[in-house]
């Protein structure tokens, strides 16, 4: 057996990019076929944008020479703040209206690492033009905040709070949150902005079917009245994953309610952790391929030691053995990061802090990032659960979640091994307005449940 030193390099994570448009009661029945033709076109041009940011913009920091690719949270809050613009979706420009014909918007942003504050959440929103950049400055000032660097107390009133900086808080509401976006010089807007014909009719005709004893204000079991959000998962080549989650809430919600999307756990989630082994990974015979291919140290094996392992192990499609690297304590260890967007109804979201249970379940059980999130957003899952047998007729426990998991494998050396992650997506419902890049970089787009439903 011959031992031949190899050049180690660092690996970078494959950025990779989802984004969702919201979830409930879709039914192709319910749409034109010209619009399910707008709304897959809406989605495929802001993930192909998002995607195209995601590259350009490295290779702008690369002839600059500077930090490379976009991180997660810019590229997420950039797919976000694509979706805002269009009033196809139930977010900024498009945002659903309260029982009082008042847009009130939510915004949310979480990374795996990499910032003090983690995760933000802002509410009660009516004057900023995309809720999402003001979500994403109060992470980003949260670096000074929490050090006591933020600007000094100014005087006060009822239409004038005292807001020097977001401070130490995680989330912040109406007046107060309109004024650290002044700060932070985003834009503002006349709540004008916000209206659009459909949504306005939406809340009208919903109103009028509750007047008229014929069903819910929120829910309708003959059209989709939107009461999901707006999102986005992104990783970046650091292998840090954000979530950036914005909307306008739930069709004729009462004025003040505050949802699942600012609420940190139950709308969104992002986390990284640490664990033995690779219980997520391949057989411990596919982990011994792909590392011949990896670089550091490799083992040769000579022609004749070849031919005898050719003799002990006539047929790899009959070799399954133990999965000894994933249940021991040496050899590897594992980093893992999932992030998640939720969409539905929030306050089942809520009542079981959906996107955190589906990374709970993940770290802790431990299983794979789909499972987890199919034993949460998918049928018979958690959301489902929650609605009891209201399931399908109040719009209660109706949603679906995407996300991205990322794992990095390394040896007992701290050497990286292995790098990889895989794009996540479930739901209960009619329909989830979805897109995302695939492993080959290409955009791909769904509404429905099966790919036989978007022909």
């Amino acid at each position: 057996m011959e031992y031949k030193a190899q050049h180690q390099s660092t690996l970078k994570a494959k950025p990779r990019l989802i984004i969702h448009g919201g979830a409930g009661n879709i039914q192709r029945r319910n749409y034109t076929p010209d619009q399910l033709k707008a709304y897959r076109a809406a989605l495929i041009y802001i993930v192909t944008k998002a995607d195209s940011y995601m590259r350009n913009q490295a290779v702008v920091a690369l002839e600059k020479e500077l930090k490379g690719r976009p991180s997660a949270l810019e590229i997420a809050t950039y797919a976000v703040q694509l979706i805002e613009d269009n009033p196809l979706f139930n977010s900024g420009h498009g945002a659903v209206f309260t029982r009082d014909g008042i847009n009130e918007l939510e915004a949310s942003v979480m990374v795996s690492r990499g910032f003090k504050k983690r995760g933000v959440g802002v509410m009660g929103v009516r004057h900023v033009k995309n809720p999402i950049l003001l979500a994403k400055a109060m992470l980003e000032h949260g670096e000074e905040d929490l050090e006591g660097r933020g600007k000094r107390a100014q005087g006060a009133s009822l239409d004038d709070p005292d807001v020097p900086s977001a401070q130490g808080h995680t989330q912040v509401f109406g007046k107060a949150a309109e004024k650290l976006a002044k700060q932070y010089g985003l834009e503002l807007v006349d709540p004008s902005y916000y209206y659009t014909q459909q949504r306005w009719d939406e809340h009208i005709r919903a109103l009028e079917r509750e007047k008229s004893g014929q069903g819910q204000a929120t829910w309708s079991a003959t059209e989709y009245l939107p009461q999901g959000t707006c999102g986005a998962v992104a990783l970046d080549e650091d292998g840090i994953i954000c979530a950036a989650t914005s909307t306008g809430g739930l069709t004729n919600k009462l004025t003040g309610r505050i949802g699942d999307t600012p609420v940190v756990g139950a709308g969104f989630w992002a986390e990284e952790w640490s664990e033995d082994g690779d219980p997520t990974g391949p057989t411990a015979w596919g982990r011994l391929k792909n590392s011949i291919t990896q670089p550091g140290p490799s083992l040769v094996l000579s022609d004749a030691l070849r031919g005898a392992l050719a003799d002990c192990l006539p047929s790899l499609m009959m070799y399954s053995p133990l999965d000894t690297l994933s249940t021991s304590s040496g050899g590897t260890y594992t980093t893992r990061s999932f992030g998640g967007s939720g969409t539905g109804n929030g306050d089942s979201f809520l009542r079981v802090n959906a996107v955190r249970t589906v990374a709970a379940m993940a770290r802790w059980k431990p299983e794979s990032g789909v499972k987890a999130i199919a034993h949460v957003a998918g049928r018979g899952g958690e959301l489902e659960k929650s609605a009891g047998d209201r399931f399908g007729r109040t719009g209660e426990g109706e949603g679906g979640i995407i996300g991205i998991e990322s794992v990095v494998v390394c040896d007992s050396n701290g050497r990286v091994v292995d790098t990889r992650s895989e794009v996540l997506m479930d739901f209960n419902c009619g329909g989830m307005f979805r897109a995302w890049i695939d492993n080959e970089g290409k955009p791909q787009v769904g509404i429905f449940a099966t790919e036989l439903d978007e022909l």
